[in-house]
């Protein structure tokens, strides 16, 4: 190895309390996601805070992790790290029941596509840090960003303070997603297990729903899987298809299976052909252990996988996403529930987009036909929360009732094509409201 770089990596290498006192008050910081939240760090942070040592840090993340919230998410320390999420998971519903119960607002939000969360944060919020996990130094003086190069590589590109926690653990994954010894300022060593997400049973419901799915996609086709279990019935559904690709912004561990049993091979894409791309992973253990200097992956920035542009150059590509209800004109609301923030836009709407342009390429929303034990539908007349796919991007709605190709179709089309996809019990009414709100 290069002894400059290793003289480099000596000099930045110090406790996690030294390089957390190196985030100054008013501090804008950028956290890892998921799998990448570095727990030395964000623990050594949350003890400054508990002190009494600093003070008005902006915390900016997507898909938190208990690693956060038993350290810098900690409702106690709310007042000095100030949690502003762009995609909140059951973290911050967890927060935001106890903010209410405080008397306290929800955690801050900031509704952003994802493949323009790198400019927010760049340009518009100005994160001054970047704290996250990275793979061992290689002999080139690189870390590798690992399952995490998404927003991470950007802000690590745009002149911000970059303090990284090296893990072992942290897969090496090959492409763009590094950062050399040469642009960091600390370094802090901590070995531990990465965040697993573990696999939903899957329902029958599930299944139905996946078997549906995959009969609309054709041998050949480029893969996009959202977050669930809907997506993850997806994988289980395909494996009796071939040469499949796979150009997605979550790399999950249903992809991953796919790769190992040959049903993947990314041999018929048109960009980055022989080559699985995505933005951050999160799986199981087998899944990381996959990633680890894999020549057929690549992790790249969210900025250029999510790009609708660069989604459409790849030929049928197939976007599969969940959501929470569908209004009778097509909308979507895939985040909100009750009244509250429940995920986020994420990716959803680059990939629908992005597939829909992409040659005989299929946009997939998919969801159950109702909710709470069969009380709810998810087909209803309006949305309860703000609109995350526009009417006038949806294009296939796949529930365990049937499929709908709204592409081409009136509102009076789409209406009965949607509570067609209903579950019976809720026809008449959806049916009845239609006729209300002059639909039908």
């Amino acid at each position: 190895m290069n002894p400059d770089f290793l003289a480099a990596y000596r000099d930045k290498r110090c406790s996690a309390e030294v390089a957390a006192a190196m985030i100054p008050a008013g501090a804008k910081v950028a956290l890892g996601i998921g799998a990448a939240q570095p727990p030395a760090l964000l623990e050594a942070l949350a003890a400054r805070a508990r002190a009494g040592q600093i003070e008005d840090v902006q915390l900016y993340y997507m898909l938190s992790t208990a690693v956060a919230a038993r350290s810098v998410l900690d409702l106690a320390l709310n007042d000095r790290l100030r949690p502003v999420s762009l995609f909140h998971s059951g973290v911050e519903r967890a927060l935001d029941k106890a903010r209410r119960a405080g008397g306290q607002g929800p955690v801050d939000f900031i509704p952003a596509h994802f493949s323009q969360v790198p400019r927010v944060l760049v340009e518009d919020v100005a994160v001054d840090t970047l704290v996250t996990t990275v793979s061992p130094m290689d002999e080139s003086g690189h870390f590798s960003f690992g399952t995490n190069p998404d927003y991470a590589l950007p802000v690590a590109r745009s002149g911000a303070r970059v303090i990284l926690e090296v893990n072992r653990h942290m897969p090496r994954v090959r492409g763009p997603g590094q950062v050399h010894v040469s642009r960091v300022a600390a370094i802090v060593e901590h070995d531990s297990p990465l965040t697993e997400l573990p696999g939903v049973p899957l329902t029958p419901t599930d299944e139905a729903i996946g078997r549906r799915i995959a009969e609309l996609v054709d041998d050949g086709a480029c893969l996009q899987m959202g977050i669930g279990a809907l997506p993850d019935a997806v994988c289980a559904a395909l494996k009796n298809h071939r040469h499949l690709g796979i150009h997605t912004e979550m790399m999950t561990s249903g992809l991953a299976a796919l790769v190992r049993a040959g049903v993947v091979d990314n041999s018929r894409k048109q960009i980055q052909p022989g080559i699985a791309v995505f933005a951050f992973a999160l799986g199981d253990q087998p899944l990381y252990a996959f990633l680890a200097d894999n020549p057929a992956c690549e992790g790249h920035a969210v900025d250029f996988v999510n790009d609708p542009a660069v989604i459409s150059r790849n030929d049928r590509v197939i976007s599969v996403n969940a959501t929470l209800e569908i209004d009778l004109y097509g909308a979507c609301n895939s985040e909100f529930v009750r009244g509250r923030q429940f995920s986020a836009t994420g990716g959803q709407v680059d990939f629908v987009r992005g597939a829909y342009a992409s040659k005989g390429g299929r946009s997939i929303i998919a969801c159950h036909a109702t909710a709470v034990n069969g009380t709810v539908s998810r087909i209803v007349p309006q949305l309860s929360g703000p609109v995350t796919t526009s009417r006038a991007d949806t294009h296939l709605v796949v529930t365990e009732f049937g499929t709908a190709d709204l592409k081409g179709k009136t509102v009076r089309q789409r209406a009965q094509a949607l509570i067609g996809l209903a579950d019976p019990r809720f026809r008449d009414g959806l049916e009845r409201s239609a006729w209300e709100a002059g639909l039908l």
